[in-house]
């Protein structure tokens, strides 16, 4: 199925065009956003907008749950990182929901959902990713990985940028009532990044049977 994967290999929280332009001797000086492979750059607003449209990343409403569904959604727990997550942009566009689990101590997300982007060049695979997930379907693929949970934060873990392979440092911090998740990907140190604040989406936005298994490329091998 490609439901949305007619989307342009972008950011997750916006492009990392200035990371990519410079060489690595001046990369950690530059801050920059966490990579998503739904969504590109916003366009620059037109000189004749005197106001710019006020941010609005949690007005994206989840679908209604399909009545013809009849396998029980998981019951995520909310004083964690655990559940369905939904990016947006400074508009309130979503670009990509996310969902985020516990494995072996740690936690990790993957992609579940994306949202087309007309007019833009679709992405299947990670092409440039190296390893186990060579070639693996975006949809499905874990983007964010070894997250350590110290209370309300998460850190030591890092993030995939699926358009060129390349993984950054990453740490999260979830708010006090477990409805917002603050994602910051960084290069050195957490200083030198960007945070961009996700929104929890209902345990039953997506159904169970409709979540993509975790994907991976033809080099991966099971436990």
């Amino acid at each position: 199925m490609r439901a949305g994967l007619g989307f342009a290999v972008a950011t997750a929280i916006a492009m990392l065009t200035t990371g990519h332009a410079r060489s690595a001797s001046n990369q950690d000086a530059v801050p920059f956003p966490v990579p998503n492979p739904f969504r590109t750059a916003a366009p620059a607003p037109s000189p004749s907008n005197t106001a710019a449209p006020a941010p609005g990343p949690f007005k994206a409403a989840a679908p209604a749950p399909n009545p013809s569904k009849t396998e029980a959604p998981a019951a995520y727990d909310h004083s964690t990182a655990a559940g369905l997550w939904q990016e947006t942009d400074d508009q309130g566009r979503p670009g990509a929901w996310f969902l985020f689990v516990e494995k072996d101590g740690l936690y990790q997300g993957r992609l579940v959902k994306g949202f087309d982007q007309p007019g833009q060049p679709p992405i299947e695979t990670c092409e440039k990713c190296t390893g186990d997930q060579k070639d693996a379907p975006i949809l499905g693929l874990t983007i964010i990985k070894g997250m350590k949970r110290k209370g309300n934060k998460y850190v030591d873990g890092s993030i995939l940028d699926p358009r060129d392979g390349t993984v950054y440092h990453a740490q999260m911090e979830l708010s006090a009532d477990g409805q917002q998740l603050g994602v910051r990907g960084y290069l050195g140190i957490p200083l030198l990044g960007q945070t961009q604040v996700w929104t929890r989406l209902p345990d039953d936005a997506i159904a169970p049977e409709d979540i993509p298994e975790e994907s991976h490329g033809a080099d991966w091998k099971p436990d």
